[in-house]
């Protein structure tokens, strides 16, 4: 289904030098946000307290959040657990902590400002289990990362494989470094949206690059800048399309979500917007570098020895 049809190739690829630069310098900045102030981690990944309460009726989240405030609490996540009633409040690790001491002063807190809460319990999250989430994390995004490139690699070539996953990574350091930037907080459901903003990406780059593949072999006549351009144009409508529909959900849970979806859908936003950016822009040109031609998707026709003078081919 298209929108509209443009007739008149768009020449991306005349830009290309200016795209990969930008491109460069946004990846410079994140890689160095990234080491300078590193992200800010949730409990998940740096140990704390679990603390789950219940209400008899549908919990106020924003009086509980003005509670620990107010009681000197900071850096603590607060989100509903199975229903409107029940709360489950994360608070980081602290030196010396006794989990005992910290419900009962969450539950002295709650009753002042946001009483009607029963304590259910009160759970220790070590480091030791934030460092294996981490370590668990870092192999799941290392995998995907193979997987795609084996992917890339068996349907098309190395030379696709290679400009798509630079051009992914690309998204996904942006994605940190925005996260590192602004401090926001890095829980499991941002990494969840970092392995699913990979996916996301290289889709949108197989599609370019089997419009690509396709004008090769239908096409003649064509440079392979011409090619590209010609790819990028006709998969306009579609990109539009796709990525307007998932950006108008994302944007949902972002206004709509709450705090517990917050920053999942602001990873996806940022990973969606990027990803366009990158699967256009970024691994296209890098295709075009590295030397992609006609003659790799279509074969010479060879002559039969032995053939009549008009000559047979295969």
């Amino acid at each position: 289904m298209e929108f509209f049809r443009i007739r008149k190739d768009i020449p991306f690829m005349r830009h290309a030098v200016l795209f990969n630069a930008i491109s460069l310098l946004t990846f410079l900045l994140a890689v160095f946000f990234l080491f300078s102030r590193g992200l800010h981690l949730s409990v998940e990944f740096t140990g704390g307290t679990l603390i789950e309460i219940n209400y008899t009726q549908a919990a106020d989240l924003g009086k509980i959040r003005d509670a620990l405030g107010k009681a000197g609490y900071n850096d603590f996540s607060v989100q509903n657990f199975g229903s409107s009633r029940d709360v489950l409040i994360r608070l980081p690790l602290k030196a010396e902590q006794n989990t005992t001491r910290i419900g009962e002063s969450v539950m002295q807190a709650l009753t002042a400002e946001a009483p009607g809460a029963n304590l259910r319990r009160v759970e220790f999250v070590g480091p030791q289990v934030g460092k294996e989430l981490a370590e668990n994390g870092a192999m799941a995004l290392l995998l995907v990362v193979i997987g795609i490139v084996l992917y890339l690699a068996f349907r098309f070539e190395w030379r696709f494989s290679v400009s798509a996953i630079i051009a992914n990574l690309h998204d996904v350091i942006i994605i940190l470094g925005f996260f590192a930037f602004f401090q926001w907080e890095f829980s499991l459901s941002v990494l969840a949206a970092v392995l699913a903003v990979l996916g996301y990406s290289v889709n949108e780059s197989v599609v370019v690059f089997d419009r690509v593949r396709e004008t090769f072999r239908k096409t003649r006549g064509l440079t392979t800048p011409q090619v590209l351009d010609h790819a990028i144009t006709s998969t306009i409508s579609r990109t539009i399309i796709t990525h307007g529909s998932t950006q108008m959900m994302v944007l949902s849970m972002l206004v709509f979500g709450g705090e517990t979806l917050y920053y999942f859908s602001l990873a996806l936003t940022i990973g969606i917007c990027f990803g366009i950016y990158s699967s256009v822009l970024v691994a296209s040109p890098l295709v075009m570098w590295l030397g992609v031609s006609r003659e790799q998707f279509v074969k010479p026709k060879r002559q039969i020895e032995g053939a009549n003078d008009e000559g047979a081919v295969v």
